[in-house]
């Protein structure tokens, strides 16, 4: 019989919000695939976890793919997770799963934690209809996706580095509108969790004065009725 391949989803922050079947299927998989395994080290040493851990990143999934599918085959269980919230979700994944599903290899993903959800709930925005947006291009196509993005009357939610949101915000006052309701939070779930709302020029101009730090994530309010209808 094949071996099972678990998604694993893990704390974004605070170690506490690990779930007690996500530390159980971690004790009972042969092997961890780990994005990181210096950080997942922390948290297996945390809840007392001492299992086989192979490195699983960007870098390398392509290549290790079909390995990892070879080994499956022969039974053994796998146990997918990334530095923080769930694997396939702007981290390493989505080749593997779908490599298990077309070779008929059984995939289960645990609930848990993800960022941009309580993101969205901290902002006030509409959560009947929302759009995720992961990581905005760097270059290419950058700009197409935020003159979509202004469009939309749907929330919508990116995720984003300290060191790349005054250029982020930039640009949605200049593509999307600087009365564009925004709400920026970060380090969620941790000592720090904050998050900053009000239109995109107020936000630029807080972060122009107030140095970011830790994992973003932007959520841009629905286009307002008025606008759309203008349009």
């Amino acid at each position: 019989m094949s071996g099972k391949l678990y998604i694993v989803p893990t704390p974004i922050g605070n170690l506490q919000d690990m779930s007690f079947r996500a530390v159980e299927t971690l004790k009972n998989v042969d092997i961890i695939l780990a994005e990181d395994t210096r950080q997942t080290k922390k948290l297996t040493q945390h809840y007392g976890i001492d299992k086989l851990m192979w490195s699983h990143h960007k870098f390398n999934e392509h290549k290790a793919t079909e390995s990892l599918i070879d080994k499956l085959k022969t039974g053994t269980n796998f146990a997918l997770v990334s530095d923080g919230g769930t694997p396939g979700i702007s981290d390493p994944g989505f080749y593997l799963v779908r490599a298990c599903i077309e070779n008929a290899i059984e995939v289960e993903c645990l609930p848990g934690a993800v960022a941009l959800i309580p993101a969205l709930i901290n902002s006030g925005f509409a959560t009947d209809k929302f759009v995720f947006e992961g990581f905005l291009p760097h270059k290419k196509g950058r700009k197409t996706r935020l003159e979509y993005i202004a469009t939309e009357d749907r929330s919508v939610i990116l995720y984003e580095s300290p060191h790349r949101i005054i250029k982020t915000l930039e640009q949605i006052v200049q593509y999307i509108g600087p009365d564009r309701p925004v709400s920026v939070s970060r380090e969620l779930t941790k000592t720090f969790e904050e998050t900053i709302r009000g239109s995109a020029k107020e936000l630029l101009a807080y972060f122009q004065k107030t140095k970011a730090r830790g994992e973003i994530v932007l959520v841009i309010g629905p286009l307002p009725k008025a606008k759309k209808e203008e349009n």
